[in-house]
């Protein structure tokens, strides 16, 4: 609980009533490897915050072939964003791609608390706010940049992913061929 107050403080802190009315609304739950806990056309139900694990957004196309999103990994929220705030159907999947461990909050719950305390409202404002920053920083770079200016951001932002999540999943990220990918591990120095 500490990892998870420490994470929200660092945007807005709360006083010890809010952290102990929000607190108690945050469910432990484990999942497995590969488990979808979203699927496209269902309603996000659960705000996330990763403990352990590393997970995936992602959406087919036409051809069934997949594109990832988005990664979440300890210390970080997940979940189906949009769908979650909206309480529409997703057009997207959220699966585990290691064993991994949450705890989640529910819709309901996030709802109630933001109507009685203040604080926990600017707490999910601002930190949408940075979701979407983040999100239109992706955007440009991925309809911009060339593969290798794609890899060498995704170097330098987040090193650590190259540990963490499979090759595949990292080059259908940066929207580039995995042998393109490949090669660009073997080449790329930062």
């Amino acid at each position: 609980m500490q990892a998870l107050r420490t994470t929200i403080n660092a945007v807005v802190p709360l006083p010890d009533e809010e952290w102990e009315a929000l607190i108690t609304c945050w469910q432990p739950m484990n999942a497995k490897r590969k488990t979808v806990l979203t699927a496209a056309g269902d309603t996000e139900r659960y705000l996330y915050y990763v403990l352990e694990g590393v997970q995936r957004a992602f959406c087919l196309d036409e051809g069934q072939k997949d594109a990832t999103l988005i990664f979440s990994y300890t210390g970080s929220f997940s979940g189906i964003i949009d769908s979650y705030f909206l309480q529409q159907p997703s057009r997207y999947y959220l699966e585990t791609l290691t064993k991994s461990a949450f705890l989640r909050l529910s819709f309901a719950d996030l709802s109630r608390l933001m109507q009685e305390y203040p604080l926990i409202a600017q707490w999910v404002h601002i930190s949408t706010v940075h979701a979407m920053a983040g999100l239109m920083e992706r955007h440009i770079e991925t309809l911009t940049l060339g593969a290798e200016q794609k890899f060498r951001r995704l170097l330098s932002r987040s090193p650590h992913v190259l540990q963490l999540i499979p090759h595949k999943y990292l080059a259908s990220y940066l929207g580039i061929d995995p042998a393109t990918f490949s090669k660009l591990m073997g080449a790329v120095r930062i």
